[in-house]
Parts: C-alpha cells; structure tokens; sequence
C-alpha cells in the first residue's frame, strides 16, 4: 500500500513538473507575441492584468492538454487526434485573446496570432521529437556500454 502511494505521489510529482514547464513556455508564446503587438503600436510597457490573464490561460490549457488531450504536443507521431487537439487548443488560446482583448480585438492581429500559437505548438512537437530522438540514442550507447562491461567483466 505504502509503496502504491509513493509511485502514484511520484506520477503526480512528474506531471506537475511538466505541466510547470509547459505553462511557463506558452506564457512566453504569448508574451513575445503580446509585447511585440505593443511594441509595434509604440507601447513600451505591458498591462500586467493582461499578462496574470495569459499565465492563468496558459495554466488551464497545460491542464487541459495534459489530462484530457493526452500531452499530445508530446506524441510519437502527430496524427489526427493530435492535431485536432492542437487546432482546439490554439482556438482556445485565441477565444481567450479576443475575449480578454489582449489586441484589441483586432481581427488581423487575431489571426495571426492563431498562426502563431499554431506554429509554436508544432515547434514543440518537433523539440520533443527530436530530444526522444537523442535520448534514445544515449539510452542504446549507454546499454551498450554496460553489456561490454559486463562481458568483460
């Protein structure tokens, strides 16, 4: 019993950690996006009521994508399931921009701020590609390694 509680702690623990990760990493998908609007309208500060609406967003949809869609920006392969979700996630992200006027409610920036939740999702997808990639790789020499080791030993 004991030890059930501790793996199931231990699970927990992992996807906390990266839910933290992920939350941090749109919030900045975000924020870029959000300061460089401001900054090409010559604003050159940023609402902080705006940025504690886009860190909660960005929260509620790490959750949402971690629990209900599976960490689909971490999927072996990016199948349909995978990008409806990343299409329903990068909608999502946009309703709460346009809800919370983050652009005014400019329909072009809007838009191109779908286009660039949307890339930034694939960007994602691609890194985690890439880093189980490369952690295979080390995982395989390392075995390797160690059944030379232990041959020889």
């Amino acid at each position: 019993m004991k030890n059930k509680i501790k793996k199931g702690f231990i699970r927990y623990l992992r996807d906390e950690i990266a839910i933290e990760y992920k939350a941090c990493l749109y919030f900045f998908f975000i924020l870029f996006f959000y300061c460089v609007c401001l900054v090409c309208n010559g604003i050159y500060s940023a609402g902080i009521w705006h940025m504690a609406e886009m860190i909660l967003t960005a929260y509620c949809m790490v959750y949402l994508q971690v629990y209900g869609f599976h960490n689909f920006d971490e999927a072996e392969q990016l199948g349909k399931k995978e990008a409806a979700a990343m299409f329903l996630c990068t909608g999502l992200y946009t309703a709460a921009s346009f809800g919370f006027q983050w652009f005014g409610r400019h329909m072009a920036v809007t838009v191109l701020f779908f286009c660039y939740m949307l890339f930034g999702y694939w960007c994602v997808y691609l890194i985690n590609k890439i880093k189980r990639k490369i952690d295979t790789e080390n995982l395989n020499r390392m075995l390797s390694e160690f059944k030379k080791e232990n041959k020889a030993g």
